[in-house]
């Protein structure tokens, strides 16, 4: 049997730490942005999110961790 290949979507959009949780980025920082205010872009662009538990299984399964 071979091995698994990961989802190389999913990898380059989610990272596992060490403690187990999901990380992913947050949408709406890619294009129009002259009409964003600098406070949202900065949230955006903040440490990246948790994904919910319930998404986090399915990608973790996807990342073949």
């Amino acid at each position: 049997m071979p091995k698994m290949k990961s989802h190389r979507g999913a990898a380059k959009r989610f990272k596992v730490t060490r403690n187990g949780k999901v990380l992913r980025r947050r949408a709406n920082l890619n294009h129009m942005l002259g009409k964003k205010t600098s406070r949202r872009k900065r949230n955006l662009a903040a440490p990246t999110a948790v994904v919910s538990e319930s998404d986090s299984k399915r990608i973790r399964r996807m990342l073949g961790k």
